[in-house]
C-alpha cells in the first residue's frame, strides 16, 4: 500500500547538495513559524530524514532545537508536534513581547540612520500593499516585517533573539490572519503612526504609540479567545 506522504513535507525546500544540521534547523524553523502548519501537527520525522536525504540522528537533533526554542512539543508516542498554546500562554508570550520591543525601539529610535529609515519604509510600503490586496497572510508577515525593520537599529543582538524566540512561538496562531477586519484596519493605522514618529526621532510619542498599538493587539486576542 502507498503511503501517504505528509503535507509538511510539501512546505520544506532543500538546499543543492549535502544538508547540514543548522539547515535543517533553519528550514523547519521558517516552516513552523511561518504559520502553514496548524497548532497540534505531527512533524514526520522518517520523511523529514528521507527528505533531506540524511539519518534519524540529526533531523532528531534539529527537533529537540525547536523544542528548546518552544515552537514544538515533544509527547511520547506522540512524537513532535507543533506547540499548542492555551489562551493564558498566549497572553504570555504577547506580553513579553510588548516589554522587549518596548525596549529595543526605545533604543533603535535613537541609532537609526537614514538607511535604516528607508528600510522601515520599504516594510511599511508592502504592509499597505497587503491591506490593498486583502491578503490577510501577507499581513501577518508584513507587519512582523516592519516591527522587526524598526527594532534592528537598536544593535542589540541577545534583546532581538530573545524577542525572535518569542515571536516564533507565537506565529503559528497567525493572529493577524484571525482578527477582525476592523481590528486590521485600525492597526494599520497604527503602523502609520508608528512610522511617522518613527521617522521625526519622537521618542516619547512613539513609545506612547508602540503601548497603545500593544494594548489594541492585546483586546484583540481577548477577543479571539471569548
Amino acid at each position: 500500500m502507498t503511503r501517504t506522504r505528509s503535507t509538511f513535507i510539501d512546505l520544506l525546500q532543500r538546499p543543492q547538495g549535502y544538508t547540514s544540521g543548522p539547515e535543517v534547523v533553519d528550514e523547519l524553523r521558517r516552516v513552523v513559524a511561518s504559520g502553514a502548519v496548524p497548532p497540534g501537527s505531527t512533524i514526520p520525522l522518517d520523511e523529514v530524514a528521507e527528505f533531506f536525504q540524511l539519518s534519524r540522528i540529526p533531523v532528531r537533533e534539529a527537533l529537540k532545537t525547536l523544542v528548546g526554542e518552544g515552537l514544538l512539543e515533544h509527547q511520547p508516542r506522540l512524537g513532535y508536534t507543533v506547540t499548542s498554546l492555551s489562551s493564558e500562554e498566549l497572553n504570555e508570550l504577547y506580553l513579553v513581547r510588548g516589554a522587549l520591543e518596548a525596549a529595543a525601539l526605545d533604543v533603535a529610535v535613537r541609532r537609526a540612520t537614514e538607511r535604516d529609515d528607508r528600510r522601515v519604509q520599504e516594510a511599511h510600503d508592502r504592509l499597505t500593499h497587503a491591506v490593498s490586496e486583502g491578503d490577510t497572510g501577507e499581513f501577518q508577515r508584513s507587519s512582523r516585517a516592519f516591527h522587526e525593520a524598526m527594532l534592528q537599529p537598536c544593535r542589540m543582538p541577545r534583546l532581538l533573539h530573545m524577542l525572535d524566540v518569542a515571536w516564533n512561538i507565537t506565529e503559528p496562531v497567525q493572529t493577524m490572519v484571525h482578527v477582525s477586519d476592523n481590528d486590521r484596519s485600525g492597526m494599520h493605522h497604527e503602523h502609520a503612526a508608528l512610522l511617522d514618529a518613527y521617522l521625526a526621532r519622537d521618542a516619547e510619542t512613539l513609545h506612547t504609540l508602540a503601548a497603545e498599538h500593544h494594548q489594541h493587539l492585546m483586546r484583540s486576542l481577548t477577543a479571539l479567545g471569548d
